[in-house]
């Protein structure tokens, strides 16, 4: 792992997302937080975020074109990797995952949060019964061509890619990573999108003046991707 980062290893049952919340305060930012698991990648990173919390979950598509990008990194030739806004996450056209954002609940929209949460999960092994490619909207990464890739690896490369989207938000603007995040989305053509200074998706389309506002806080409270139940991506 890259140097800024503290790991916190969990058991096979442990809950990534929840337990990096609940330590979170206490131990900082660059604690990542991730399950020891072979069919599920399974982890959650600390920030300390210096922007007023309404602006600050915009670190949430930092996350999310980081993980896209560590999937890409490692993905063979001609292999498609898409982001449902705002946050679930496929390839070839199947879910794999997606992201999470958490704050401190009751904290103030107009105050630096203590801290957030990213929470990602990517199925890389398929524990279905169910034939492969026998329900092409879901998938896992050893179904497309992942096969020498580990939980670990997916990870590691999704650390090193967050830095790097970090690093070019504080020296090109958050603007450069909304490119690189709304790239990941599936196109459309006559179809302009932009990212709020909220993280609300705005979307402007050919000949018409108005603007069509997606507000980021719905979504973030109930993931598209997560089957709660199952605790893990949706089948």
């Amino acid at each position: 792992m890259p140097p800024p980062f503290t790991l916190v290893r969990l058991r096979e049952l442990g809950d990534a997302f929840a337990h990096a919340q609940a330590i979170a305060a206490a131990q900082g930012a660059g604690t990542l937080v991730y399950v020891g698991r072979f069919d599920l990648a399974e982890f959650a990173l600390v920030l300390e975020p210096e922007e007023p919390l309404r602006a600050a979950r915009r670190a949430f598509y930092v996350g999310m074109a980081a993980l896209a990008e560590a999937l890409a990194a490692q993905a063979m030739a001609e292999t498609t990797i898409t982001i449902d806004w705002p946050d679930s996450l496929s390839v070839n056209g199947g879910l794999v995952g997606g992201g999470r954002l958490a704050w401190p609940q009751g904290a103030d929209e107009n105050e630096p949060p203590e801290w957030l949460v990213f929470g990602g999960m990517i199925r890389t092994v398929s524990m279905s019964d169910a034939e492969p490619g026998l329900n092409p909207l879901v998938t896992a990464l050893e179904e497309e061509g992942f096969t020498d890739v580990l939980s670990d690896h997916v990870i590691e490369s999704f650390a090193r890619h967050f830095m790097f989207t970090l690093d070019v938000w504080n020296e090109k603007g958050f603007g450069a990573v909304a490119k690189s995040y709304l790239e990941q989305l599936p196109r459309e053509s006559g179809l302009r999108r932009d990212i709020d200074d909220n993280g609300d998706l705005l979307v402007r389309r050919a000949g018409k003046s108005d603007v069509e506002r997606q507000a980021l806080l719905p979504r973030l409270a109930a993931p598209g991707w997560y089957d709660a139940s199952a605790k893990g991506p949706r089948v």
